[in-house]
């Protein structure tokens, strides 16, 4: 026996620990495994419960170990693809004259262009420029301009609707609404050109924002005082998620109007605007907690 064996064993006998290492227990029977596995029943709390009837948001989604439910990965992909079928669709040519809208373009080729140069879809090309200098309306109160923007589907969708309840809005307090623009491949400064052109006070441009999961058919409204090309977005005002289960069209455009009374009676927008009379906007415009909302299920799995 080694050395080292032998010291070893020596340290096992003082400790009183020398003995063999006593039989292995036997090994219990294992039933066997069911035919299917049913998963935990996944159950919202009570707070999410009555939080999530007032929003489409997801609240409460559970999850099934570590990781979330087939049903909500599934959710969250069908509702990614509404997202990317807004941005990748384009306003059809003859969409702007089928609805009365006089019909303008950026200085932007197609759609991949629009999407990879936004600085091309700020500014009209030649022909659409010598268009609104022939046709349109000239030192207007207000310019309302209809967009594309990152969502034709918004434009397509419920762009009509909102412009027509704004400009019966601004009619109702006296103003001069312009020739009513369609711009395609439009980006938000656009606006300043349109409006500097024409010689409006106030330009508003009604565009479709950004799709997010599954409201791929939002709208944004950009408001601004003094149209003209150079302004930044410290000069203008915003109004995002236009849409039924957001901010409807018709409330929309109340408070677009309500903000653009507050812009002529101050000659400003922007950071430079004073918005201290925002109890009477919401007082005008209608306040208070919207009404139950219901997410819509774009996949169903059977559990």
């Amino acid at each position: 026996m080694s050395r080292t064996r032998a010291l070893v064993s020596e340290l096992r006998r003082r400790l009183g620990a020398d003995d063999p290492l006593p039989p292995a227990p036997p090994v219990p029977e294992i039933p066997p495994p069911p035919s299917r596995v049913f998963p935990v029943k996944i159950e919202r709390g009570r707070f999410a419960d009555e939080a999530a009837r007032h929003t489409t948001a997801l609240v409460g989604i559970g999850h099934v170990g570590s990781r979330y439910a087939t049903d909500v990965v599934l959710q969250f992909q069908a509702e990614l693809a509404v997202a990317h079928e807004a941005v990748g669709a384009e306003l059809p040519d003859e969409w702007a004259d089928g609805h009365g809208l006089l019909p303008l373009k950026s200085r932007v080729g197609d759609h991949r262009e629009f999407l990879l140069r936004p600085d091309l879809g700020r500014r009209l090309d030649d022909e659409s420029l010598v268009r609104l200098r022939e046709r349109a309306d000239r030192d207007p109160d207000v310019q309302l301009i209809l967009a594309d923007g990152l969502s034709a589907v918004a434009c397509v969708g419920s762009g009509m609707d909102l412009m027509t309840h704004l400009t019966r809005e601004c009619e109702a307090r006296g103003w001069r609404v312009g020739t009513p623009v369609c711009a395609k491949f439009a980006r938000v400064w656009l606006e300043d050109e349109i409006g500097e052109e024409v010689g409006a006070k106030v330009a508003v441009i009604i565009l479709g924002e950004r799709p997010g999961l599954g409201t791929g058919d939002g709208l944004s409204a950009y408001v601004v005082y003094g149209p003209r090309v150079g302004n930044t977005d410290g000069n203008r005002n915003m109004m995002s998620n236009i849409h039924q289960r957001g901010t409807p069209p018709d409330q929309a455009a109340r408070r677009l109007a309500h903000l653009i009374d507050a812009m002529i009676a101050q000659g400003r927008s922007g950071v430079d605007l004073d918005l201290s009379g925002l109890g009477e906007l919401r007082e005008v415009a209608g306040a208070g907690y919207r009404a139950p909302q219901v997410r819509e299920r774009l996949v169903e799995v059977d559990r």
